[in-house]
């Protein structure tokens, strides 16, 4: 049988190994989210240029859309509106896979 003070200095020296090597795990994944943290800036911010340039393409065909059914004037076909939802449906499935192409 081990003697309770070599049982103590060994359980001591297990605890401090396991404690460095997650520290050291921690401080691994910590310098690995610091290297990928200005790429993903990158793309968040290239993703939310982009969904303003979507929205305000929307609000000035909304806005020149209606001021012609206000003057009697015809509004735009079928076709152009169909056209504009496919559009913007297509611009939604790009952002979507990108934001699916990022690392976790």
């Amino acid at each position: 049988m081990r003697e309770p003070q070599t049982l103590v200095q060994a359980a001591l020296n297990r605890l401090s190994a396991r404690l460095g090597s997650g520290l050291a795990d921690a401080a691994a994944g910590l310098a690995v989210l610091a290297q990928d943290a200005p790429d993903r800036l990158r793309q968040e911010w290239d993703l939310f240029k982009e969904e303003v340039e979507l929205e305000a393409e929307r609000l000035e065909h909304g806005e020149q859309e209606a001021p012609a059914a206000e003057s009697g004037m015809a509004s735009s076909s079928p076709a152009l509106d169909s056209q504009q939802q496919i559009d913007q449906l297509r611009a939604q499935v790009t952002r979507l896979a990108r934001r699916l192409e990022e690392p976790a």
